[in-house]
């Protein structure tokens, strides 16, 4: 290994690229692959998420305590990661191959077990992925700049999985995009994990039992503050993305082609961006950048109520990427601190359940997302591309305006509740000594 690329955040972020690029690939076609080119209503289709979603909030915070409790010569990361990096691969190609003869019912059952396969192995790999975060990088000043860098390379994973795979499936077909894709992601993963070191004082300390682990986690106001905010906010960024090729039809009436144009024009801004929010951390601190990010998030959305073509959705998109990069750069520096202050409290480094929880709670979102789609829907009266109802316009107008300007509004109103300024007392011996009788 080249030990100037060892734990750098330069090859560290290629885990991000990698994870990012079927990931958003994902998030953004699967409803359209399924409800709008395979027919599937919508109404099956929510119940679909809202059964992975269930199964998401039990599996989360186990893989996060499990992988806590890890002791290994490889880290307790890298195994988990490993392991599960072909699993990964396979079931994101499993979500855009079901069989050519599955309508109805039988496409349902094939869509809600590829949703319960693909979401697992996602769990594992972003649960460790962004567990090794606030471990490797300290302090405010060098997390902002690693933060800056993992969240460009996001970025242009989300370039690659939205903006160009609708080129890439109108040449090809959805089911070599995917294959495709999961080939890239294997490749980045594996680079990523093999400049990755982690530290072997991590493992120092015997984990905290089951029950205990849970209970110091839960009972952390700041982290239940922080997250709730975020899902908020999270619901945005989904919802957005779900809803953009939804929007270009019905809204902008532009084609297929020109919705990667018009992704690009929301994302590629992003990525010097960051910058931008990684100089306002340093400025303002990780709290306050955070407020003026969820603040400037919500007023860029409102435009798109009103915007019209190709040219129209351009400009409101560019608007839309200042305060996107601000929401992609602060949270993860401030959930560090979180982290670092439960290490003062429990004398233990427990990146992984922190990561899990928060992110079974911002992952909530998902079911928020789906609901305000199907509430609308049914307002408006839109089934699917077969049957649009008399005004999908309106419909997608306000799912990609009025519903996020609102989320993000409630978002920015809880992050007043988040005190920065003491550190929790550190807890008592006892408590200690009962957590490290055993994992």
């Amino acid at each position: 290994m080249l030990k100037r690329l060892q734990n750098s955040p330069w090859s560290f972020a290629l885990g991000m690229l990698a994870l990012m690029i079927p990931s958003q690939a994902f998030s953004t076609y699967y409803s359209y692959f399924y409800v709008e080119k395979l027919g599937l209503a919508v109404g099956l289709a929510t119940i679909a998420r809202t059964i992975y979603m269930v199964w998401d909030a039990i599996n989360d915070p186990i893989f996060g305590y499990l992988s806590d409790s890890t002791r290994s010569r490889w880290g307790r990361r890298r195994p988990w990661i490993v392991a599960s990096l072909p699993l990964f691969a396979l079931f994101f190609l499993m979500v855009f191959t079901p069989p050519q003869n599955f309508t109805g019912n039988a496409l349902f059952v094939w869509f809600t077990l590829a949703l319960i396969l693909f979401e697992t192995t996602a769990a594992i790999q972003w649960t460790n992925y962004g567990a090794l975060f606030p471990e490797l990088f300290r302090g405010d000043a060098q997390r902002a700049r690693a933060s800056a860098i993992q969240q460009g390379y996001q970025i242009v994973g989300i370039l690659i999985g939205a903006a160009v795979t609708p080129i890439i499936f109108a040449a090809l077909s959805f089911q070599k995009m995917a294959l495709l894709f999961a080939i890239v992601y294997a490749i980045l993963m594996v680079a990523c994990v093999y400049t990755v070191k982690e530290d072997p004082e991590s493992q120092s300390t015997p984990p905290l039992k089951f029950f205990p682990a849970f209970r110091e986690t839960l009972r952390n106001r700041r982290f239940w503050i922080f997250n709730i905010a975020n899902s908020f906010a999270q619901t945005v960024n989904g919802l957005l993305g779900a809803m953009i090729p939804f929007y270009a039809k019905y809204a902008l009436q532009i084609s297929e082609g020109e919705v990667s144009l018009l992704l690009a024009m929301i994302f590629i801004p992003v990525i010097p961006l960051v910058s931008v929010w990684a100089w306002l951390v340093r400025r303002f601190g990780a709290r306050r950048a955070w407020q003026i990010a969820m603040a400037v998030y919500g007023l860029s959305v409102l435009p798109m109520a009103v915007v019209e073509g190709l040219l129209g959705g351009v400009a409101g998109g560019l608007l839309i990427s200042f305060g996107l990069a601000g929401f992609l750069v602060t949270p993860p520096i401030l959930g560090a601190k979180i982290i670092d202050w439960d290490y003062q409290r429990t004398g233990r480094r427990r990146e992984a359940i922190y990561s899990a929880v928060g992110g079974f709670i911002t992952r909530a979102s998902g079911f928020i997302s789906a609901l305000a789609f199907w509430v609308v829907g049914l307002v408006y009266g839109y089934e699917s591309g077969q049957n649009p109802g008399p005004n999908p316009e309106g419909a997608f107008r306000f799912l990609m305006s009025i519903v996020p300007f609102g989320l993000l509004l409630i978002a920015f109103l809880i992050t007043f509740l988040f005190k920065e300024e003491h550190p929790d007392e550190p807890v008592t011996d006892v408590a200690l000594s009962d957590g490290a009788a055993g994992a």
